[in-house]
């Protein structure tokens, strides 16, 4: 299975100095970030097999990681 990391900045690379500036200055945002960045870890390393998960798990990790960068999206555009 190929995956690839999940960064937000990945995600939306016209936002880097957004992203950075918010990091720094909105701990909300930051709060979220970490979050997201958490959860993207975990569902990589089930995804390159270092972890086992069950597959509803996983599932339900990448569902809380889509929310969290939609509600990150839209800070971003705030």
């Amino acid at each position: 299975m190929l995956t690839e990391k999940h960064t937000l900045v990945h995600e939306f690379p016209e936002f880097q100095d957004r992203i950075h500036d918010l990091k720094m200055n909105d701990a909300h945002f930051l709060k979220l970030l970490n979050e997201h960045d958490e959860l993207s870890r975990v569902i990589y390393r089930a995804e390159i097999e270092v972890e086992v998960l069950a597959d509803d798990y996983l599932e339900s990790l990448k569902k809380q990681r889509l929310a969290l960068k939609d509600e990150l999206f839209q800070i971003l555009h705030g």
